[in-house]
């Protein structure tokens, strides 16, 4: 997959993996978009799935409310305006804005 960056207005983010068929390839990055908080708390499904293949790392920049769920393995961004998802190489880089409770 080609280097890219896309933007999406979203309220929140989960990141998760998919692991590699082999010991020699990399992992998959999936990034599932939705317009609501906590969605896997209702069982929602993503409008959308970013699935990025061969992905070292995901870097998390510029956000401040963000959650891991041990149960799942998955990474939740809520309270989200917008979210930038970006490849480079073998890194994915997510950025956005967030609208954070007092």
């Amino acid at each position: 997959m080609k280097d890219f960056t896309r933007n999406f207005k979203v309220k929140s983010v989960t990141v998760s993996r998919k692991p590699s068929e082999t010991e020699e390839e990399t992992w998959s990055a999936f990034i599932g978009l939705f317009n609501e908080n906590n969605p896997h708390l209702k069982g929602r499904a993503p409008f959308e799935v970013i699935e990025i293949p061969s992905i070292e790392k995901v870097r998390i920049r510029e956000l401040r409310n963000i959650s891991y769920y041990l149960m799942g393995n998955d990474l939740i961004i809520n309270n989200l305006e917008e979210v930038t998802i970006g490849k480079e190489n073998s890194i994915v880089t997510i950025t956005g804005r967030q609208s954070l409770p007092k």
